[in-house]
């Protein structure tokens, strides 16, 4: 009897693993869906671009702050930290929050995190001289397709909407950056942990002044609610939570079932702006958050020589 009870709770251990990191895995893409959704609402506001980095910086460095009290005086001096601050921070963050004031959020999850594959493969092989093999490359031609199907119409329509045009093409440039960022990450091998605390906290010694100083404002337009909305979600769902939860759903299920999981941000992003925001949801679009979604699925599955 005994050994039949061991034996039942040795199953349910590999289950409940399991079930955690779904969960965990599930709450990453909540959060990365709702940051497309919130920051887009905040763009639609008298809310600047600046004005959101600025909140989500603010609110981060808040909240990390008790947590980083420890961090080694070495940190500080670390060049490579402050480059990862610069693009994974400042950089990344200036450019997204910018091109959600033009750009409708189905833009934002298909341009920005659901070229990840795509541009990461690259980054990579510039960075690292890390060949992709061929299963990988035919894997992101959807992607491709993907990003003709959503900017094309604007080219091929009658009247090019150039604020869509110049949002879209600052989400590109903002996962060009992400994926860099990525690269030089994996490649230095930090502590997850002391990058997410650092890349906070630096962030907003270099960017707060700035914005203080120089950036256009519109935070004195917005009522205490918007500015709480995104400070507290801003500031504590992808700065904090979302990488917990993704480290999580990583150690639990593996980068590859993540990864996988992942892909379903374009499609929820951009099916939760159409009742929340009343952003309209176009054939071209539909085609291309399926087409990115199947790219990311496939490009984040094991290759044969892995399996």
């Amino acid at each position: 009897m005994a050994a039949d009870t061991s034996e039942t709770s040795s199953t349910l251990k590999p289950e409940r693993s399991l079930l955690s990191g779904y969960l965990a895995a599930l709450g990453t893409v909540a959060i990365w869906s709702g940051f497309m959704v919130i920051s887009r609402f905040g763009g639609k506001s008298a809310l600047t671009g600046w004005d959101i980095a600025a909140l989500r910086l603010a609110f981060g460095s808040f909240f990390l702050l008790p947590f980083s009290l420890n961090l080694p005086r070495t940190v500080w001096r670390d060049t490579r930290l402050w480059t990862l601050a610069m693009l994974g921070g400042v950089g990344f963050l200036v450019l997204i929050y910018s091109a959600l004031k033009l750009a409708p959020a189905a833009h934002g999850g298909i341009l920005s995190p659901g070229t990840q594959p795509f541009i990461v493969t690259i980054a990579a092989f510039f960075i690292l001289g890390a060949r992709p093999d061929r299963a990988r490359v035919i894997a992101l031609l959807p992607i491709a397709l993907g990003v003709i199907f959503v900017a094309g119409p604007n080219f091929l329509g009658g009247d090019i909407n150039i604020e869509i045009l110049i949002g879209d093409a600052l989400l590109l440039s903002a996962s060009v950056i992400w994926a860099v960022y990525s690269v030089y990450a994996k490649k230095w091998a930090y502590d997850p942990w002391l990058l997410t605390r650092f890349l906070c906290l630096a962030s907003a010694l270099v960017y707060l002044p700035l914005y203080l100083l120089f950036a256009p404002k519109g935070i004195m337009d917005v009522s205490w609610s918007m500015i709480l909305l995104q400070g507290l979600y801003q500031g504590i769902g992808p700065t904090i939570l979302a990488m917990l939860f993704f480290l999580r759903a990583v150690e639990r299920l593996g980068a590859e079932r993540t990864g996988v999981m992942i892909g379903l941000v374009p499609i929820i992003s951009g099916l939760a702006a159409v009742p929340l925001l009343g952003e309209p949801l176009t054939i071209p679009l539909i085609i291309g958050m399926i087409l990115v979604s199947a790219g990311t699925y496939f490009a984040a599955r094991p290759s044969r020589k892995e399996a």
